[in-house]
């Protein structure tokens, strides 16, 4: 052996005469792997492989010591390796350490060339103790870049390396990822992947090809259709050939189904090039044609819509849906999720992997928007998961028009939100289209590999403004002086390919001509997409569309039904310990199952579940405490008092039966609400229902509500069933305890767009959820449900009650009053009607009929009309709310209450004053304000009412000798 040979061997850290030191080494890193450095704990799980920290260490210690025993021992006389050699070493590593997890500061991801990208001491080699003298040494490289074990490099051909793959055109953003084998996955792909070329001539010339379409459209829109906006794709175009390829090689990977969710940025491009809308319909909504046969609803602009069609790929046709989406900028990511669930569960793909949800944002949304980081939080939650999201950013550098981008966040980059959940990031300079479908594929590998979120930093431009009749150049002139100035990247692909004699110029010239030809004639010329074909899974949608609201549905259950649900949801296993409070209820429920006492909510609610899932349907329940319930009613779960186990009784009423799903989510309604939404668009055979803690908590989600829940059918055609729980009632709990915002709800009812609805007994409970499913059309159902009346004497049923009929949208007198004496007709809904009628029975009145209106909208003409008529010696008619007046249903109705008094009587109100808040917080003033709107309806004093009700406070003694 040469000297030189024997020098070098000497010098490496693997060198036999170190086993020792590395077997000990190696034994604390065992014992714990923060106890060595970060280059040898790095080298170590190498050599472990996937299994780190969980296999015996002797195999992989024998290994090692093998590894450094074919290093030969020096030759008698010689001296073993000095301590420089082996700290040059272990500086080198280092370096190959720091490099891996910062190197992205450095990379050159942004093609303008504006983000600040300063080199920091940690990334400079002189840091570690290296020199110049030190590039031309040689040093072990083992495993960089897939290097064998035993290949040595000189310094400064490593270094050259890392500059390839950590600071290049990709910038790779992992170090916050804890898991070693997620970490040392995505290394020796970066570093292998990158060392080769992994694009063939023919996937250059597709690539050139779908670049050429991406600025195609863009160019071609903007002649013909000056200044109208279409919020371009320039700037940002290696977007759509990432998508393309996400579709066939989502294909490869075993997926048969993605769900895009974006914004209006690029919508247009993708909607044509990536999914095959066709090019004439496009050019017929720029031309303002409509044709109301076809486009039924308001509809929507056109960088709104959503589209669907099945893809072919290799491994057989994927279905690829482009969710409709608001202006609301990031509302669709929870609605996108929820929508993926939906198909797994049908599809019964625990890994899945059969649906992937891919986002597509913008920079200053990602990092701005609440609910980003809302959908984030629930990736990894077993209510919510999606098995792992593609997030693609398409980073613009600039917020809307006038924000500078130190302006649009408070972290170096705008995908750091995602850091909290342990996505990695990849940030890739978007001139450069092969590092784009790189990273693409890369990060499709590591979401169906570890079912986690990641993220795709796409660093681009807008060549145009926020809309293309904006002037941004005004408020951002650097910026816009180096856009004007700079090559599409379509140019700077196409000169490449010229350049490599992969593609010559006339090829590259016809490919434009070619394409814009196909869009003068209006012809699709994306060649793999096909019409939507369908499958077993398809779901026809057309059955739920049109619908009598009018018709009375029958919704009764037979008595040995009944039986058979009771016994299903009472069944407790052998052994299973209840806590005592539980125990008493199931208790109840059993006696309620036989008829021994009247039904209250919570029973009757579960009934109605269980006779839903026996009939194949499934149920979707959600929300803050759900599965327990906020006021302590449902107790949908059991939980063992001994060993914390968990018995769901509703996943028990038979075999065969439809599913029970019951989740208590995280602390988010915006997120929540919309994945729900998502959910019950995709799958109309299962009751979708979202709980709020409390009414007031939708305000958190008013964004869904007014966005999608009551306006998705009448702009974009979409049904939902949704179900919403909005607990509602005044019981002096304040002002957000009380309020479900019932006026809100009302203002956005119109064209049959959803149910409101305000069950006072049990059975209403139980026959409104039951007709909410079994009805065969799907609208939201807006639910005021209660919180006092749960356990409240007089706000039970019959067990019969659920034997016969259906929900009853108007309830009539429920006492013995004769029609022909009353004198005063008050209608009401939910909680008030119980506090009117003690207020009458304690009063002795016999002269005013009490009537429920259980269906606010639609609002049921006929039923009120038939009610007014029965009771047409009443010459005065009330309607008594518990909101202010400029709240609740009051001012949403009167006229229809109104209508058919005729011009004799006139409706009368009776409830709280208007209010800026929604209920006082003071408990005396709720107390007076209550007195007064009940005395108000009965035509009282309020002290009389409050007299009264001390009076029947007092024992029965003091109420005799009184």
């Amino acid at each position: 052996m040469t000297d030189s040979l024997e020098a070098r061997h000497r010098s490496t850290p693997l060198y036999a005469g170190n086993a020792a030191y590395l077997e000990a080494l190696y034994e604390a890193f065992l014992a714990d792997p923060d106890d060595v450095p970060p280059e040898w704990r790095e080298h170590f799980e190498r050599l472990a492989g996937d299994r780190a920290g969980e296999i015996a260490h002797g195999p992989v210690r024998e290994r090692l010591v093998r590894r450094a025993a074919r290093r030969p021992m020096p030759a008698a006389g010689t001296q073993a390796p000095s301590h420089e050699a082996f700290e040059k070493q272990a500086a080198v590593s280092r370096l190959i350490q720091t490099y891996s997890l910062r190197g992205h500061q450095i990379a050159d991801i942004d093609p303008l060339g504006l983000m600040e990208r300063r080199t920091p001491r940690v990334l400079e080699f002189a840091w570690f103790g290296l020199t110049d003298a030190d590039l031309d040494r040689e040093f072990s490289a083992s495993g960089l870049a897939g290097k064998p074990a035993d290949t040595d490099m000189k310094l400064r051909d490593i270094l050259a390396l890392l500059k390839q793959i950590y600071a290049g055109k990709i910038g790779a953003d992992f170090a916050h990822v804890s898991r070693a084998r997620e970490r040392l996955w995505i290394r020796e792909r970066l570093e292998s992947g990158l060392v080769t070329e992994y694009l063939s001539a023919d996937e250059k010339r597709a690539l050139l090809a779908s670049l050429t379409r991406a600025e195609g459209i863009e160019r071609y829109l903007h002649t013909r259709f000056v200044g109208q906006k279409r919020f371009s794709l320039e700037g940002g175009e290696a977007l759509t050939p990432m998508l393309e390829d996400l579709i066939q090689q989502g294909g490869k990977s075993g997926a048969h189904e993605l769900v895009i969710g974006m914004a209006h940025r690029g919508r247009i491009n993708v909607l044509v090039n990536v999914l095959g809308k066709s090019p004439r319909d496009l050019f017929s909504e720029f031309e303002g044609h409509y044709d109301p046969k076809s486009q039924p609803g308001s509809g929507d602009v056109k960088y709104h819509m959503g589209f669907s069609a099945d893809v072919e790929t290799p491994a057989g046709d994927v279905h690829v849906a482009l969710a409709f989406n608001p202006s609301h900028l990031e509302i669709v990511d929870p609605v996108v999720e929820g929508s993926v669930r939906a198909r797994q569960d049908r599809r019964g793909d625990t890994v899945r992997n059969d649906a992937i949800p891919v986002l597509i944002h913008g920079d200053a949304a990602f990092a701005g928007q609440g609910v980003v980081m809302e959908t984030l939080q629930m990736s990894q939650t077993d209510g919510f998961t999606a098995g792992g999201t593609v997030h693609i950013i398409c980073n613009n550098q600039i917020g809307f028009t006038t924000s500078d981008p130190r302006d649009m966040r408070s972290t170096p980059y705008c995908s750091d939100v995602a850091k909290m959940i342990e996505a990695p990031v990849f940030h890739v300079n978007a001139d450069d289209p092969e590092a784009a479908l790189f990273v693409t594929r890369l990060a499709l590998a590591y979401r169906c590999e570890f079912h986690k979120d990641v993220v795709i930093d796409l660093v681009c431009y807008r060549r145009h403004g926020h809309n293309e009749a904006d002037e941004p150049a005004a408020t951002q002139p650097v910026m816009y002086e180096l856009i004007r100035k700079h090559p599409p990247v379509r140019k700077l692909y196409a000169d490449k390919l010229i350049a490599e004699g992969i593609v010559d110029q006339q090829e590259a010239e016809t490919l434009v001509d070619r394409y814009r030809g196909g869009l003068d004639e209006g012809k699709l010329l994306t060649d793999k997409v096909i019409k939507t074909v369908g499958n077993k899974y398809t779901v026809d949608w057309s059955a739920r569309r049109e619908a009598d609201w009018q018709k009375r549905f029958e919704t009764a259950v037979g008595a040995e039904d009944i039986e058979r649900f009771s016994q299903a949801i009472t069944r407790v296993p052998d052994g299973f310990k209840l806590h005592p409070r539980v125990a008493r209820i199931i208790e109840d429920r059993r006696k309620m199952g036989a008829g021994e006492q009247p039904m209250d909510w919570g029973y009757a609610e579960t009934l109605a579940y269980a006779s839903i899932v026996d009939a194949g349907y499934r149920v979707r329940l959600t929300g803050q405490d759900t599965a327990r319930g906020t006021f302590f009613h449902r107790h949908s779960e059991l939980h063992s008092m001994e060993d914390g186990a968990v018995y769901t009784p509703l996943q028990h009423v038979r075999d065969g039966q439809g599913t029970f799903t019951v989740t208590d989510s995280l602390l988010s309604e915006e997120a929540v609400l919309g994945f729900e939404y998502g959910y019950s668009t995709t799958d109309p055979d299962t009751l979708v229902i979202w709980e709020a803690q409390f009414g007031d908590f939708a305000n958190g989600a008013q964004v869904v509500i007014d966005q999608f829940i009551s306006s998705g059918e009448a702009k974009w055609g979409r049904l939902s069933g949704l179900t919403l729980f909005l607990p509602h009632g005044y019981e002096g709990q304040g002002p957000e305890h009380s309020s479900a915002r019932l006026e809100r709800f009302l203002q956005l009812c119109a064209e049959h767009n959803m149910q409101v609805c305000v069950p006072s007994t049990p059975a209403q409970m139980f026959h409104m959820l039951r007709r909410q499913m079994l009805r065969p059309f799907r609208r939201p159902l807006v639910a005021m449900t209660p919180k006092s009346l749960l356990r409240h004497r007089l706000s039970t049923s019959a067990l019969a009650a659920l034997g016969t009929g259906g929900f009853e949208e108007v309830i009539d007198e429920a006492g013995r009053i004769d029609p022909r004496k009353v004198r005063r007709a008050v209608f009401c809904s939910g909680k008030v009607y119980y506090d009117l009628l003690q207020a009458r029975e304690s009063n002795g009145i016999d002269d005013v009929a009490l009537l429920r209106i259980e269906q606010i909208y639609p609002f049921p003409t006929d039923a009120y009309a038939a009610a007014v008529a029965k009771y047409g010696s009443a010459r005065q008619v009330v309607w008594c709310q518990e909101e202010p007046q400029n709240q609740g249903a009051w001012y949403q109705i009167r006229h229809r209450l109104q209508e058919p008094l005729g011009s004799k009587r006139t409706i009368e109100y009776a409830g709280r004053e208007q209010a800026a808040a929604p209920a006082p917080g003071i408990y005396q003033l709720h107390e007076r304000q209550q007195r007064e709107l009940v005395a108000a309806a009965l035509d009282l004093e309020a002290d009389e009412v409050a007299a009264k009700r001390e009076q029947k406070k007092r024992p029965k003694a003091d109420r005799k000798q009184a």
